[in-house]
């Protein structure tokens, strides 16, 4: 069984991943600010970050570069409303491995993850 972190401050999104990854047999954990998510980002044991850009306190963008300063190679797909081309390129050079906006469709979802 894979791990997925879930950094998502919206509770109707999270309640849906959960519901979503949990019937493929994923395990899952959530942080709701971008700290909380860089905190246990950090701990051993996570196969797949989901990360939202827009977090209370500290920006997904903010988590992933630090993540990647850090040298944490955890794959993180990026869940964002932000749709500009501008604002993908900013997350993939910063390190994300993948960029879906919002809305998505699960099946999408779930090919990014195996994806990576």
């Amino acid at each position: 069984m894979s791990k997925i972190l879930i950094i998502e401050d919206d509770k109707a999104i999270r309640m849906g991943l959960n519901d979503d990854l949990s019937a493929e047999g994923y395990e899952v954990e959530f942080a709701v600010t971008g700290l909380e998510g860089l905190e246990l980002a950090q701990k051993p044991g996570n196969d797949l970050i989901l990360l939202d850009l827009m977090l209370p306190g500290m920006d997904g963008l903010d988590v992933c570069k630090e993540l990647r300063r850090k040298n944490i190679p955890t794959p993180i797909i990026m869940l964002t409303a932000k749709s500009q081309d501008i604002d993908k390129v900013i997350g993939l050079e910063l390190g994300a491995d993948d960029y879906i906006t919002k809305p998505f469709h699960s099946h999408e979802l779930r090919a990014r993850i195996k994806a990576v």
